[in-house]
């Protein structure tokens, strides 16, 4: 093995909790950094959620590589263990609600009295500043806000939600490409940056085509936003979901020359004369029967065959899997992106990888989650603390 290690060396204390934070300290870890994740004594909420089968996987699958430790950050003497841990680190990462570590004490001055090397990450729904800075927030609550959910379900129907927890992973992305800036720019100037994520903002990009869409009908008071599986801004065809003989393929044609290869492949070049599809802004304004005359030709075929035809003519295909195919497909255990495990808690679990990849390089071994706790004594022997120290600090229910 020979693992791409860039952030090896780099100390970071996780405050963060459920899913956009622990997702930046997963790839953290994976790209080598010590992640320490601090705990309250119950446990962080992902880890108890047993209600569903499977619920609580997700904190196995967020928290591999990293080490963990419980803190009652409200108890008296925790402040001492968690400022001797910050004096040692490079990066502090949280997501609670702007200014709660400021009422436990560790407002941005004592923080860099502390450590005046310490880079501060916050994640928060809608930023440390604006208008809706102290509102809560979850990932659906900023679908809701951020103009997801109105632009998701279809025309004639109510807005849903996108499926999975996409705002989270937006979030946990943009912070991960923050810190590791913060880090640059630190070990080149000496200055200390402050990364400021908000959930809403790292949301909003991602409705490109609808933004601009929406902006083009501002004046038509009955604009619908909502495009099914077409797209965001109504303004491409083939771009939707079409039906295969054992169940559904997705098309898209970004350029003409995408549109003469699946015209091609099917057998459907008399589409590309048809006074109704014979320019891109035709087929666009005759959608509906444009999609169902190509639906008519891929039904003909099942939806690997489609993709194989199409993808090997310079056309743009992939069939629709279900999430039990996605987790068999060779392709993701290939690169390593998923990989069955054993796991100390849950038993025989396929678990993801990281996406950032290397050429020639592997992503650090994968290390399966702790146990709450588990890595208490081990830290705080490490800071300093002596054994009767430690004893008193588990007597006393800091830890």
């Amino acid at each position: 093995m020979n693992p791409a290690l860039p952030l090896k060396g780099v100390r970071v204390v996780d405050l963060t909790r459920v899913y956009s934070g622990p997702y930046c300290t997963f790839m953290m870890a994976r790209a080598g950094a010590e992640v320490i994740k601090i705990e309250p004594p119950e446990g962080d909420s992902v880890r108890k959620r047993d209600g569903a089968g499977g619920a609580n996987l997700p904190f196995a699958l967020l928290n591999a590589n990293k080490t963990l430790m419980t803190l009652d950050m409200k108890a008296p003497g925790a402040a001492e263990v968690l400022e001797r841990l910050l004096n040692t680190a490079d990066v502090l990462v949280e997501n609670f609600r702007p200014g709660v570590l400021s009422r436990l004490g560790l407002t941005p001055e004592r923080l860099a009295a502390i450590n005046p090397r310490l880079i501060v990450a916050r994640n928060s729904g809608y930023g440390q500043s604006g208008l809706y800075r102290d509102f809560l927030a979850m990932d659906l609550t900023v679908q809701a806000a951020a103009g997801i959910i109105d632009a998701t379900g279809f025309a004639d129907g109510p807005p849903v939600k996108a499926g999975p927890q996409i705002v989270d992973f937006l979030a946990g992305t943009h912070l991960y490409g923050a810190i590791v800036t913060a880090l640059r720019h630190r070990d080149l100037t000496g200055e200390v940056l402050s990364p400021d994520i908000s959930m809403m903002d790292a949301a909003v990009p991602s409705l490109m085509s609808n933004i601009a869409a929406a902006w083009a009908n501002r004046d038509d008071p009955g604009f619908v936003s909502r495009t099914g599986s077409r797209h965001g801004g109504m303004s491409l065809a083939p771009y939707n979901i079409y039906p295969a003989a054992d169940g559904y393929v997705a098309i898209i044609a970004v350029t003409e020359k995408h549109w003469l290869a699946t015209a091609k492949v099917l057998g459907r070049e008399d589409m590309l004369t048809d006074p109704r599809f014979a320019t891109l802004r035709l087929r666009c304004d005759n959608m509906d029967a444009f999609d169902e005359e190509l639906g008519r030709e891929t039904v003909k075929h099942g939806r690997e065959a489609l993709r194989r035809m199409l993808s090997d003519n310079g056309a743009v295909c992939a069939p629709v899997m279900t999430l039990a195919e996605v987790l068999a497909d060779p392709h993701l255990h290939d690169r390593g992106m998923l990989h069955p495990v054993d796991h100390p808690t849950y038993g025989q679990i396929v678990v993801m990888g990281t996406p950032l990849r290397f050429a020639g390089k592997d992503p650090a071994p994968y290390a399966p989650s702790r146990a709450l706790g588990e890595d208490n004594d081990r830290i705080l022997a490490s800071l300093g603390f002596t054994d009767t120290e430690i004893a008193r600090l588990h007597a006393d229910r800091v830890l």
